[in-house]
């Protein structure tokens, strides 16, 4: 007899930020513009959420269906699709869920719910530095990240820094250390020092 433990299968991305990371680079490969990621923390209802908005391709209902395949991608670039599966389970098993809605042609949202204190709830691990990685990454591309803990918010829009910043490029070392600086800073905020 073959016996499998769920949390072995998490391996491939232990955090959950790593799913966020497959996940945006996925909708920067439907062709979005515009990818919006919202992490939530709830205490009181002892919940974590995530979201995950873009406008890209979208998919159709029949993809849809099956987007929970690990052998199933709408990419071209490699056969199977990791990162929603992986997402889906990880929620599930914290008793959580996954909600995907699309508009094909238009735009597509994930949005993954968690049992905050969850024995089996994998970490949140380095979400900083995962949005840092996808602008640094994705000159063209514009985030709005959004991070909240028991109400208290911040948000980071790469489009307001193009209207300050003009011709400047995410990547020059002043602006690149006033993004990382900046999002360190407030998540820590934030969370109040949790």
């Amino acid at each position: 007899m073959l016996k499998v433990s769920l949390r072995n299968t998490n391996k491939m991305l232990p955090e959950i930020s790593l799913n966020i990371l497959d996940i945006a680079n996925n909708s920067i490969s439907a062709g979005a513009d515009l990818v919006i990621i919202e992490v939530r923390i709830y205490k009181e209802k002892d919940q974590l959420t995530v979201k995950i908005t873009d406008n890209g391709r979208g998919m159709t209902d029949e993809q849809i269906s099956k987007v929970g395949d690990p052998f199933f991608t709408t990419r071209n670039t490699r056969d199977v699709g990791l990162g929603i599966p992986f997402l889906k389970q990880a929620a599930e098993i914290t008793g959580g869920s996954i909600v995907i809605e699309s508009i094909p042609y238009k735009s597509t949202i994930i949005n993954a719910s968690f049992g905050l204190s969850h024995i089996d709830r994998m970490p949140l691990g380095d979400i900083c530095s995962t949005i840092y990685a996808l602008i640094m990454a994705n000159q063209s591309i514009d985030f709005l990240y959004i991070y909240e803990c028991e109400g208290k918010e911040y948000q980071l829009d790469t489009r307001n820094l193009r209207q300050i910043l003009g011709d400047v490029q995410f990547d020059r070392p002043e602006v690149a250390e006033f993004i990382r600086s900046f999002l360190k800073e407030n998540q820590e905020e934030v969370d109040g020092g949790n």
